[in-house]
């Protein structure tokens, strides 16, 4: 089985800390590769794989500006499909620009859909159905104009978030600073119950985050840290009382809130998109529908035994059960 697996190249794969879609792609591709499956991964050129790396993309457009979003992702699109007949499938998790090359060849195509953004794409979604397969990443996110292949839940590598059994005093904020993410919210849990609250992510919205996280930000009770990768970030992911996730958006994964849960970490999440798939309300955390009840779940977050949060993630979203449902996938498509 030889496999195209075609990355975005907005980062990095795997990112060097913000980039959810290039770490999907880069664990599943390591996992395919691990099986002894034939993978090239498409992606930037300075992107790290056990694949074979094919890319003309000199580095990520949101990390050099020398690079024009619009006409480097093209260029990578036809690089690809130009060579198209190599291989067996086409894995593309880089989005609707894709499906315009598709009636160009034979190889069959699954694009993977990192969260269907609204109505205004289903133009470059509907009229190719017949032609790709697609997987939703959660039940929540499926839409009902679109016939699916299958959803398969994102999956993370859990040597690489050690069980933390004791956790912390203090909550947790882990995603981008914009306002879909729960930001303020977070901090006015925080500051209601008087407990301390440590905030890493990208600065998405600069005025969001001047109006909200830069005046609250006192390095003693609400400290931000930024973007972390590596070790602190493990480090922070287990550390927490609890990861408030009190988005204002229907999420349609949420890498963070299975991250946490691996390394120990209970979550708090509103109950809106995929949270109800991710999290069971009293086991490995609480879904809510507004501040006071995020109040009230904190102060029952000794209720949630954190090895039980660990034992979700391993049964329900390891990389290794993302890789075989994707095999699975292929070989019905390729078969």
């Amino acid at each position: 089985m030889k496999i195209a697996m075609l990355a975005p190249i907005a980062w990095r794969t795997p990112p060097r800390h913000y980039g959810p879609w290039e770490l999907v792609t880069s664990l599943l591709t390591e996992a395919l590769v691990a099986r002894g499956i034939d993978v090239t991964l498409f992606a930037t050129r300075d992107s790290l794989t056990g694949a074979t790396l094919d890319g003309v993309v000199p580095a990520p457009y949101s990390e050099d500006p020398r690079i024009d979003a619009k006409v480097w992702e093209f260029r990578h699109l036809a690089h690809l499909f130009e060579q198209a007949g190599r291989f067996d499938l086409i894995h593309n998790q880089a989005d609707f620009p894709a499906h315009a090359f598709s009636r160009l060849t034979d190889t069959p195509i699954v694009t993977t859909i990192h969260g269907f953004s609204s109505d205004r794409i289903l133009p470059m979604y509907l009229p190719y159905q017949d032609r790709v397969h697609y997987v939703a990443i959660s039940e929540a996110d499926r839409h009902p104009a679109l016939r699916y292949a299958a959803t398969i839940h994102h999956g993370i590598p859990l040597e690489d978030f050690p069980f933390d059994a004791r956790g912390g005093d203090s909550l947790l904020f882990f995603g981008r600073i914009h306002p879909d993410k729960g930001a303020s919210e977070a901090i006015a849990v925080a500051r209601a119950l008087g407990l301390p609250l440590d905030m890493y992510g990208i600065v998405q919205d600069t005025g969001y985050h001047d109006r909200e996280v830069v005046p609250a930000a006192d390095g003693v009770t609400i400290r931000y840290h930024g973007a972390v990768g590596g070790a602190a970030r493990t480090t922070a992911l287990g550390t927490a009382r609890a990861l408030l996730h009190l988005i204002n958006f229907d999420e349609p994964f949420g890498l963070s809130v299975i991250e946490a849960m691996a390394c120990g970490t209970p979550v708090i999440a509103t109950r809106r998109g995929a949270m109800p798939e991710l999290i069971e309300h009293g086991v490995t955390g609480f879904l809510v529908d507004d501040a006071t009840e995020a109040v009230a779940a904190v102060a029952r977050i000794g209720e949630i035994d954190r090895a039980a949060c660990r034992r979700a993630v391993v049964e329900r979203f390891s990389v290794d059960r993302m890789a075989d449902a994707y095999i699975g996938l292929y070989r019905t498509i390729i078969g």
